[in-house]
């Protein structure tokens, strides 16, 4: 499975789970980006079957609704849904 990256300021490893056409997920991508934090992220539609299978896997892991967005810190944390509230306070908002 290929993710992309994005360069930023490192808050651990982020990994962002999202769908193409989800506007809340491009809300999700746009706040990261304005935080500018470091992450990587995959939008799980795009993937192969096998690939998206896995991914859906992993998700439920931290998101029990099995939704997007969900972002994973440092695999221990799940913020799921787009909550700028909380990924400020989780990811500290630059500070």
């Amino acid at each position: 499975m290929e993710t992309k990256h994005v360069a930023g300021k490192k808050k651990g490893h982020i990994m962002l789970y999202a769908l193409s056409t989800c506007v809340w997920c491009k809300k999700t991508k746009r706040l990261l980006n304005e935080l500018g934090i470091e992450y990587d992220y995959v939008d799980v539609d795009l993937l192969a079957s096998e690939d998206r299978d896995k991914v859906k896997e992993e998700v439920l892991k931290w998101n029990s609704n099995g939704s997007y967005p969900t972002i994973v810190i440092d695999n221990t944390q799940g913020i799921a849904g787009y909550d700028p509230d909380k990924i400020k306070k989780v990811l500290g908002d630059g500070q």
